[in-house]
């Protein structure tokens, strides 16, 4: 049986693919988290067995932890998730976003190139590209890298390390660049849970600048399902954009959440804009749609429905993760109501 060294798995998109791994079976899967505040054990709930799905808590920095790993369970595939990520948080303070995605991303390389693994699936963002005007065509492949944020810049570097394992060291790696994900285990601290928990508890809704930013919105499990598309049939040194073709502006989905909440628009609230705010993120995913063969099934209008039905359904799960270090980071540098 194939065995997966899955980092950041008991994240946000981490947790969904570990659940969509475990029930299609065919593969045992070490989960790596070093549980930071956006890392939750819970998240994993009935999934992790001891033996077709393993837990391992450590940061991807301790090298001697990741070597340690890999020898023990003879670990064929890397899909690496773990990462800071978000910009917020980066603005703030850039050094934990060069320390994880940067020196982490190259703690695992080494590794895997010290114990002769198979593939490197290295998850990355659209965010690497910077950002779009109203007329822009979407971000390809071959769109130039151009960072804007910290969080941005340490993935694009991430990005060109993977990349020069693969033309140095001859490492199987594929990376993949996705859009905006939404969906089931979502840090509340991003856009979507945290606009759906403020309008549940009928708390204004913080909405930077004019909020007409544009974001394209892909559901988690179809990220999921590409990703697992390209650590199938990827080719080596390639890059695979995952778009959900669902552009909203941030202002429209606010109202959707308050529609499916029952919730007043009186609730928005706009605050001052986020420094160096990208103004528009598209995604033009036909590579993966002709040489993978990923389409995405959800349309952003149902998959909203869903997302904001399991936050209501999950509240004891919501206040659990927003407490403690969350909600201290955001009342001290964004006077966020919570």
């Amino acid at each position: 049986m194939t065995t997966i060294l899955l980092t950041g798995g008991a994240g946000f998109i981490g947790s969904n693919l570990v659940r969509m791994i475990a029930g299609q079976g065919g593969y045992r899967i070490v989960v790596f988290d070093a549980l930071t505040y956006a890392g939750n054990i819970e998240n994993l709930d009935g999934v992790i067995d001891g033996s077709s799905v393993v837990f391992v808590h450590g940061s991807i920095n301790n090298a001697e932890l990741v070597h340690a790993t890999m020898e023990q369970y003879d670990v064929d595939v890397v899909m690496h998730l773990a990462a800071e990520s978000h910009v917020d948080r980066s603005i703030v303070s850039a050094a934990p976003f060069i320390e994880t995605n940067v020196t982490g991303t190259l703690v695992l390389l080494e590794a895997a190139r010290t114990f002769g693994v198979r593939r490197f699936l290295h998850v990355s963002t659209d965010e690497v590209y910077g950002t779009l005007g109203p007329d822009d065509a979407p971000f390809s492949e071959q769109s130039p890298l151009d960072p804007t944020s910290p969080y941005a810049a340490s993935k694009a570097s991430s990005d060109l390390l993977v990349m020069s394992f693969v033309r140095t060291h001859g490492i199987d790696a594929v990376i993949t660049r996705c859009s905006n994900n939404y969906g089931p285990y979502q840090f509340p601290e991003k856009f979507i849970p945290l606009m759906t928990l403020n309008a549940i508890e009928q708390r204004p809704l913080p909405v930077y600048g004019d909020g007409r930013q544009v974001r394209d919105w892909l559901h988690v499990d179809d990220h999921c399902r590409g990703l697992l598309l390209a650590l199938e049939k990827g080719g080596t040194g390639e890059v695979y954009n995952l778009g959900g073709f669902g552009e909203r502006t941030n202002i429209d989905v606010a109202h959707e959440i308050l529609r499916h909440t029952d919730g007043h628009h009186s609730l928005i609230e706009h605050v001052t804009d986020r420094k160096a705010h990208d103004r528009r993120y598209a995604i033009n995913a036909t590579k993966a749609q002709t040489t993978l063969g990923w389409v995405p099934t959800w349309s952003f209008d149902d998959g909203l429905k869903a997302t904001v039905e399991w936050y209501q359904q999950h509240r004891s799960w919501c206040d659990h993760v927003r407490s403690g270090e969350y909600r201290s980071f955001y009342q001290q540098h964004y006077h966020r109501t919570l």
